[in-house]
C-alpha cells in the first residue's frame, strides 16, 4: 500500500529497469532511445494524469493535435481520479513500468526524483524551452539542484460553492479576508438554513489543514523536511472540524469517506452539501453536477487576517528515466506546455499557464469557467503569501495516513487527540525513513 512506501522501495524498481536494458543489448526486438516502436515504426508514448472529464476531453484533444504535428509519434492516454491515479502511479513506478510521460503532484516530486524513477530534464535541453516560465515556479520541480519536473499551471484553492442554493439562503457571501472563525459560523447557518451540511468536512484534508496552519504563522514542513507542526495543532484543528461535524455543520462521516479525489463523490458534487473546499481548476467538474452553476471564493484566513492559501503549480509533468524515448517525450512536455493552439485548447483547465507569454495571448480569449478561473487568481494577486518548498518524501502517503487518521474522529473511533498523536508518531517515521 502507498501509505507504507519508504524509499528502500525503489529499488526494485531500479533493478527491474536494469534487467530490461540487459535484455534488450541481448533481443533485437527492442528500439533503443527514440527508435522505431509500436504499429508502423511509430514511436509510442504513454500518458497518463488525473482529472475530470472535462480535463480529459480537452488534453485528448491538444494530443491529438501533438500527433498531428509529429505523424512519427503515437500517444495512448489514459486518466482516472487523484486517489486512484496516485496508487496506480506509485506500483507503476516501483515495478518499473512508469508511463514515459506522467502528470506529477507537488508531493510526488522528491519521491519519484529520489527513488530514481524521473528524468533530469538537463539530458534533453534542446527538446524544452523553459525562456517563458517564472523562475520561481520552475524551480518548484528541481530536487538537489536538478529539473526532474516541469510546472504546468499555477493554481490555488478555493471555497467552491452553489450559487443559487448559497444565495437563496440569505447568508452573507464570502468575501475576501473572513476569518476561519467566520466560514465556521456561515456553515451552521447554512446547515441551519437549508438543511443541508455547508460544506465537505475539511477534517479529512491535508490541504485545508496546510491553509489553516499557515493563517496560524506555521507550515506543515520546516526547510530541513521535518514536521512544522505539533500534536496540539492537529488536536486543534480536528477538534474544530470535529465539533462542526456533530453540529451538522459540515458532512458526517458516512459521506466524507466516500472522497476519491474526484468532485463528483464530494458531497457538493452528489447535492448533499452547499460547499467544498478543492483547488480552483478541477472545481471545472462541478459545473455538470450543480445546476445552477458554482462561485469561486477565497480560502478563509487567520483570525488576525493573515492567507494562508498560496499560488503554486497545480500539477507537473515528468518524464520517466528509463523511458526508451526520452527525446520525443520531452517533446511532447514541451508542446503541452508551449505550443499557442494546445494552450487554446486546454484553457484553465489545469490552472493558469506558467508560459507567461502563452498566458497574456490566451487571456482576451477566455471564456465560461476558464474565466471565472484567471478572474479568480487575478483578484488575488499580490495578496498570498510565498508558497512553500515542495514537500519532502513521504508526503503524498502521508495525505492517505491524515485521511484514515481522521477517519477514526469522525467515526468517533478516536479522539482528535487521540488521532493527532497517532499520525505525529507515524509522520515522524515516515519522514525518517
Amino acid at each position: 500500500m502507498p501509505g507504507n512506501r519508504t524509499r528502500k522501495s525503489w529499488r526494485p524498481r531500479i533493478a527491474a529497469a536494469t534487467v530490461m536494458l540487459v535484455s534488450c543489448s541481448v533481443l533485437s526486438g527492442c528500439s533503443g532511445p527514440d527508435g522505431a516502436g509500436g504499429d508502423g515504426g511509430k514511436v509510442v508514448l504513454r500518458y497518463t494524469w488525473w482529472g475530470n472529464p472535462d480535463r480529459a476531453a480537452r488534453t485528448q484533444e491538444a494530443v491529438d493535435l501533438f500527433e498531428k504535428k509529429h505523424p512519427d509519434i503515437e500517444v495512448q492516454t489514459s486518466f482516472s481520479g487523484y486517489d486512484a491515479y496516485k496508487q496506480k502511479l506509485a506500483t507503476q513506478a516501483a515495478g518499473g513500468d512508469a508511463p514515459d510521460v506522467m502528470q506529477l503532484d507537488y508531493r510526488m516530486i522528491d519521491q519519484y526524483a529520489s527513488g530514481g524513477v524521473l528524468l533530469d530534464f538537463a539530458e534533453q535541453r534542446s527538446a524544452l524551452d523553459t525562456g517563458e516560465f517564472d523562475t520561481g515556479l520552475l524551480a518548484t520541480g528541481k530536487v538537489d539542484g536538478k529539473q526532474y519536473a516541469i510546472p504546468q499551471a499555477r493554481g490555488t484553492e478555493t471555497v467552491v460553492y452553489d450559487t443559487a442554493q448559497w444565495k437563496k439562503s440569505g447568508v452573507p457571501l464570502p468575501r475576501e479576508g473572513w476569518t476561519w472563525s467566520e466560514w465556521a459560523d456561515a456553515m451552521r447557518e447554512l446547515a441551519e438554513r437549508t438543511g443541508r451540511p455547508g460544506a465537505t468536512d475539511p477534517g479529512q484534508s491535508e490541504d485545508a489543514f496546510e491553509v489553516w496552519l499557515r493563517g496560524r504563522g506555521k507550515s506543515l514542513y520546516t526547510e530541513d523536511r521535518r514536521l512544522g507542526f505539533t500534536v496540539d495543532d492537529l488536536t486543534r484543528w480536528w477538534t474544530f472540524a470535529d465539533e462542526l461535524r456533530r453540529e451538522g455543520a459540515v458532512s458526517p462521516a458516512e459521506q466524507t469517506t466516500q472522497l476519491d479525489g474526484t468532485v463528483e463523490n464530494t458531497p457538493l458534487g452528489r447535492g448533499k452539501a452547499i460547499s467544498d473546499s478543492n483547488w480552483d481548476a478541477p472545481s471545472s467538474g462541478f459545473l455538470a453536477l450543480v445546476p445552477d452553476g458554482v462561485t469561486l471564493a477565497p480560502m478563509p484566513s487567520g483570525e488576525d487576517g493573515t492567507p494562508g492559501q498560496y499560488f503554486k503549480p497545480s500539477m507537473f509533468m515528468g518524464v520517466a528515466a528509463d523511458t526508451s524515448h526520452p527525446k520525443a517525450a520531452v517533446q511532447l512536455v514541451d508542446f503541452m506546455l508551449n505550443d499557442p493552439d494546445a494552450a487554446k485548447i486546454l484553457g484553465a483547465t489545469r490552472g493558469i499557464p506558467v508560459n507567461e507569454a502563452l498566458r497574456e495571448q490566451i487571456a482576451p480569449g477566455l471564456k465560461g469557467f476558464d474565466k471565472t478561473v484567471f478572474d479568480y487568481q487575478a483578484s488575488l494577486e499580490g495578496k498570498l503569501n510565498a508558497p512553500p518548498q515542495a514537500p519532502p518524501s513521504g508526503d503524498s502517503a502521508l495525505q492517505t495516513t491524515f485521511q484514515r487518521d481522521y477517519d477514526q474522529v469522525s467515526y468517533e473511533r478516536m479522539s482528535p487527540r487521540e488521532a493527532a498523536e497517532d499520525y505525529v508518531t507515524e509522520a515522524k517515521a515516515e519522514l525518517r525513513s
